[in-house]
């Protein structure tokens, strides 16, 4: 299903986001001060808009209220983001996900109205460090402080057990939700097949419990 987007910041991370929704079959509006940012988006986007994203006449006549996300890329301008968090809420903005560069930034975000505030520098160092130094997990994703999502080499005590016999949600608190095996992901599990020795696990679950297995 198609879905809209607002995207206010052309720099890498914006203009990168906004061409993988456009190829991805959805509409975008990017929204940059910079006209040489919008040129070479433009070809690329459903709309290029050159404007000030902390002038509330420009957030109102682009309709940012009409929009299903509106992505707010401008971390390197923490009083722009901050502003334009704040204009987007009061215009009524559907959802607003917008780019935090540390901890105070995220929480001035999420004081000033964003639904979702990301860190793509740090969750790209998280990930890169989970699987450096686990020569088990292939790639990891965290939810929250407890929570997060791995994919992880099967460890070799598991080999030829089922998922009946491990139980892992009542030993670590952690579900299996798919199995890659080769070039398929298998999400259907049948709990009595024995589990292959080149599987690779597609874990959701409490952080603790995912380190312990990590472990094994």
């Amino acid at each position: 299903m198609s879905k809209t987007f607002v995207v206010i910041g052309a720099g890498k991370f914006g203009s990168n986001l906004a061409r993988t929704l456009f190829q991805e079959g959805h509409e975008v509006l990017v929204l940059d001060k910079d006209p040489s940012r919008i040129n070479e988006i433009a070809d690329y986007v459903t709309h290029a808009v050159i404007g000030d994203s902390t002038d509330e006449r420009v957030l109102s006549e682009i309709g940012v209220r009409d929009f299903n996300y509106v992505i707010i890329g401008l971390a390197s301008d923490i009083r722009a983001s901050v502003i334009t968090t704040v204009l987007c809420k009061e215009l009524g903005a559907n959802y607003i996900i917008a780019k935090a560069t540390d901890a105070l930034h995220q929480k001035l975000l999420e004081k000033t109205g964003a639904d979702k505030v990301i860190q793509p520098e740090k969750e790209a160092g998280i990930r890169l460090a989970k699987s450096l130094v686990s020569d088990n997990i292939i790639d990891y994703l965290e939810l929250s402080d407890e929570y997060s999502v791995q994919e992880a080499k099967l460890p070799r005590p598991w080999i030829g057990k089922t998922l009946q016999e491990l139980d892992v949600r009542k030993q670590y608190e952690v579900s299996i939700i798919g199995i890659r095996r080769n070039s398929e992901i298998l999400v259907a599990l049948d709990p009595n097949e024995p589990l292959r020795a080149n599987d690779v696990l597609i874990l959701i679950g409490a952080n603790t419990g995912l380190e312990k297995i990590g472990q094994l």
